[in-house]
Formats: C-alpha cells, structure tokens, sequence
C-alpha cells in the first residue's frame, strides 16, 4: 500500500542573527494510510514545525514531503490549498470556532471554501455533527456547548470533507482528563474506520493512545516506536 506520508531528509531552518535555528532537521518518515501516530517532544523539539509541514502549512528548506504520492514541494499556492482541504483537516487546541455561528454553521465552513451548494454543505455537516455525538446540538452556538462539545464540533468540522488524514495539536490540552479521554475515545473510532490521525503532544499519558510514537528532539525524530494503544474507551466505563 503506497505511503500517505513520506518525507526524506525534511528540515526546516530559520536564520536568527547571524545563526541559524535549524527547527527540523534530516526527518525521514513513512506513515501509512490508516495510521494513528503520536509526534511526541518538549517545547523547542521540532514537533509542531513537523506538523505545520505535514499539514502543508509551510514549505520545507530542504527534503522532500509526498502526500499521498504527491510532491507537496512542487505544488503551486492554489493547488497545495486544494490538496490541505481535500486531504487533511485540523484540530487545534483552542477550537477555533467562530462564536456567532452554530455549530452547524461552522462544520459547514470547510465546504462553503470548496463552494460546495448551501443544502449539500447542511446535510454532510449534519452527518458529520451526528458522527461525533452532536446530532442534538447542531443549532448551539460555541458559548452554548462544554469544551468538549466545541472539540468535538471541531473533529466534526476536521472531518466533513472525507480527509485521509487529521492533525491534531494538543487537542486535550484545554479539557480535564475525563472529558479529554473521551475526544480520544473518538479519535480512535475515527482511525478504525479508516482514517488516519496524527497527534502533536507533550504528554505521554495522550500518547499512549496512539499505535506508534515518534519522539522529537533538537529539531531531530531521535524515536519511532509501535505500541499497544489504550483503548480510551475502556476507561470511560
């Protein structure tokens, strides 16, 4: 099965002075389709650079980076915006949701960018609300809803346009455990039905969710392990 994510030699540098921080640094890894993989490191390791380049938000100064077979590199603005929504979508930490809209309204975003018409953006955001368990608040606006139910709004948002992959930096780091075990209870329904995940933490109890783990270092991927994953939803029972 041909690689999602393949990067060879990928760094990133930035000039400070008369130094250079070399953020990333000879990274080369291969993620298949279907994989749940947790980007682990300190602050300054390198992880979310690593992010911001997987999700093509950023270029690389050096290497190469395929994205389910293509070379994200050679792509134009307009056609590397096109492969990031219709091939990844985004969880971050603080939700960003737009606070007068429902959440049906702001699952919808993402299609309305792809000008999809108005009744096929409501009914595939209404499938996807239902997916995540939201099916009952689709008309609350943000300040109607827990934290969690904003998270869980924005997976619904991650994953209305069918990616193959969702990139998620710190998504429980604004939720208490109980609450954060359930978004990755729910992460983990997302990658056996066949979509890949990938989380940036610093936390090892959240990456113990996850079937492999790459360790971030000094701009260096200095571990890539395989592991048993907890099954997040054993412990909500």
């Amino acid at each position: 099965m041909p690689a999602l994510i393949e990067t060879r030699d990928l760094s990133r540098h930035y000039p400070s002075g008369e130094e250079v921080v070399r953020a990333l640094d000879g990274v080369d890894v291969l993620v298949e389709p279907g994989s749940f993989v947790a980007a682990m490191g300190p602050s300054g390791s390198g992880k979310s650079t690593f992010l911001n380049l997987i999700g093509c938000l950023d270029r690389p100064t050096r290497g190469t980076y395929q994205l389910a077979g293509e070379d994200v590199a050679s792509l134009s603005a307009d056609r590397l915006a096109e492969l990031r929504s219709r091939q990844i979508g985004f969880v971050f930490q603080s939700f960003h949701l737009l606070a007068r809209a429902d959440a049906l309204a702001n699952v919808e975003m993402p299609m309305a960018y792809r000008g999809l018409p108005r009744r096929q953006r409501r009914e595939r955001a209404a499938i996807a609300l239902d997916r995540v368990g939201l099916a009952q608040r689709m008309h609350h606006t943000p300040n109607q809803l827990s934290g969690g139910q904003q998270q869980r709004v924005a997976i619904a948002r991650a994953i209305v346009n069918g990616p193959g992959l969702i990139l998620a930096d710190e998504p429980t780091g604004a939720l208490d455990t109980r609450t954060g075990h359930e978004i990755m209870a729910l992460f983990q329904a997302l990658h056996r039905a066949g979509t890949a995940v990938m989380i940036v933490t610093h936390d090892p109890e959240v990456a113990a969710f996850a079937s492999r783990v790459l360790r971030f270092r000094d701009g260096r991927l200095i571990e890539d392990s395989r592991q048993q994953p907890i099954d997040a939803a054993e412990l909500l029972l």
